[in-house]
């Protein structure tokens, strides 16, 4: 039975990390630009364009549905992410130069924390999920499944656990909770007992979604355009 499920876990894992059609980036950074601001500890949002990512859109409430980490080594190394398929593995800038992106970078990080985040990241490399457990991941076969809002986050972590890295955003967030980095500010308690064990569990690292590196107060948002002596003059093709 388990040989079965692996098998069909595989190829479910296939299918849904096949690009889906009429995928159009709307504002995608010059590749060169984006390499040339990327710095080690970086994560790179990207506006997936596969099966599984609508899916991860519509239960994160967000353009962003995939995550990677940037390290600076080797030009063809440059960004460690999890896929779903792969596993944890290492790939160039170039991967993602056709789609939208965001960079959200760390800010005040030690270099010794700095180098702990990213030795965790490349010790990671080579880890594969548990594709035996096949109910986790059909349920990224609906691209908006019928669950309320207040139970998608954790939908994301059903089953084991192992294939809600598929969204490798939490991955990224064990590295930087293993130095203790914040990704998300604690809510001011309330006096509600459930609210809190709610908001503690949504802070384990296994439910962290790409939306939150865009959103966290301790990581700042990069635009390549306007770090290089932007002039709003000097564009053109807008809309106005």
């Amino acid at each position: 039975m388990n040989r079965f499920n692996a098998a069909l876990g595989a190829g479910l894992a296939r299918f849904l990390e096949k690009q889906t059609p009429g995928y159009v980036p709307f504002a995608v950074t010059a590749p060169k630009a984006l390499r040339a601001n990327l710095k080690p500890g970086d994560v790179l949002l990207v506006e997936g364009d596969k099966r599984i990512s609508a899916a991860i859109k519509y239960l994160t409430h967000s353009t962003w549905s995939h995550a990677a980490f940037f390290t600076g080594g080797p030009a063809d190394q440059e960004l460690i992410e999890a896929d779903l398929q792969a596993g944890v593995r290492a790939v160039p800038v170039s991967a993602y130069q056709h789609l939208n992106t965001r960079i959200c970078r760390p800010v005040g990080l030690s270099p010794e924390d700095m180098a702990k985040v990213i030795g965790f990241m490349r010790g990671s490399i080579g880890k594969h999920y548990d594709l035996k457990n096949v109910i986790d991941l059909a349920r990224y076969l609906l691209p908006t499944p019928p669950v309320p809002q207040r139970f998608r986050r954790r939908m994301l972590a059903l089953g084991s656990g192992d294939p809600t890295r598929a969204i490798c955003s939490s991955l990224i967030a064990e590295a930087f909770q293993s130095v203790r980095y914040p990704i998300l500010p604690r809510p001011a308690a309330n006096g509600d007992s459930h609210a809190a064990e709610e908001i503690e569990h949504i802070r384990h690292y296994s439910l962290y979604t790409p939306r939150d590196f865009d959103l966290s107060p301790f990581f700042r948002v990069v635009k390549p355009t306007l770090e290089a002596m932007f002039d709003y003059k000097q564009v053109v093709n807008y809309g106005g």
